[in-house]
């Protein structure tokens, strides 16, 4: 069964920056394509950044673009997220996700993903 496991939330002051890291145990020797998204209390699950396997494609939302980058772990099947310069609406419990069922459409619908980690909080203060 395929499980991911996030690392790396936390907290820190805005203008900060943090790590998230996800490891994929469905093909440990190889990589797959995977993403991200977050949701803040009272607010819809958002999506934040994908990369397809062979790390050539990748795909960010509006709202953490040239902030956030995607990028492969130095494990193997592993997804970096490097967040810079956080602010309080970053502020969210953040998800990995895999299996994507539609190729490199639908990208940022929550449907579109067939696995879900159990997410790790990021809170950044003002």
């Amino acid at each position: 069964q395929v499980q991911l496991v996030e690392s790396g939330g936390g907290s820190v002051q805005a203008g900060g920056a943090l790590r998230l890291s996800c490891r994929n145990s469905e093909n440990p020797k190889g990589t797959s394509a995977m993403g991200w998204f977050r949701q803040a209390p009272g607010k819809e699950r958002e999506f934040v950044a994908f990369m397809s396997a062979s790390g050539q494609y990748t795909l960010y939302g509006d709202s953490v673009k040239g902030r956030f980058t995607i990028s492969r772990g130095s494990a193997m099947n592993t997804l970096d997220l490097e967040m810079r310069y956080l602010t309080p609406e970053d502020t969210a419990v953040y998800y990995c996700v895999g299996g994507n069922r539609f190729g490199l459409t639908y990208l940022e619908r929550t449907t579109t993903y067939t696995y879900w980690g159990q997410g790790t909080q990021v809170t950044v203060s003002s």
